[in-house]
């Protein structure tokens, strides 16, 4: 049975790029993973460290998405590395989720989003979900770190 999540409230919550677990990465801390993520569409730029001291996830995403800011040309190329590279740390981060993520063991994992058709699957179930396929890409690199 498929695992569903999406606001950060519901029980897998912690799954959400919105979630409250903040990590260091690239020699900076930041608050969530939505924040590491959209600061990267613009590296080395004031537009980076302005998206990590944001408050809340939601203003990071919407810095991000602000298309009057110079995005960085391989973006697209590099955009599936980046989330993963993100979600990654944010597991090995903190081990209460890393726990609940282990937990789901084989199901697969879909970011329930209406509106996003390609980190979600979309109103009607046909995006990409590429959330969710990091997410069990993640899991999978942090269980064969435990069967070490």
């Amino acid at each position: 049975m498929a695992i569903y999540f999406y606001s950060t409230r519901d029980e897998y919550g912690s799954f959400s790029n919105f979630s409250a677990h903040g990590f260091e990465l690239d020699g900076e801390y930041w608050p969530t993973s939505e924040h590491y993520f959209q600061a990267q569409k613009f590296p080395g730029t004031h537009h980076s460290d302005r998206i990590r001291q944001l408050k809340t996830p939601k203003d990071a995403a919407k810095m991000g998405r602000d298309r009057t800011l110079p995005l960085r040309s391989d973006w697209e190329q590099v955009k599936d590395e980046i989330m993963k590279k993100a979600v990654l740390r944010k597991f090995e981060t903190h081990g209460e989720i890393r726990k609940i993520l282990l937990a789901t063991g084989d199901e697969e994992i879909v970011e329930n989003s209406p509106i996003d058709y390609y980190w979600g699957c979309g109103k009607d179930g046909s995006g990409k979900n590429m959330l969710g396929q990091i997410l069990m890409a993640v899991r999978e690199i942090l269980r064969s770190r435990t069967q070490d």
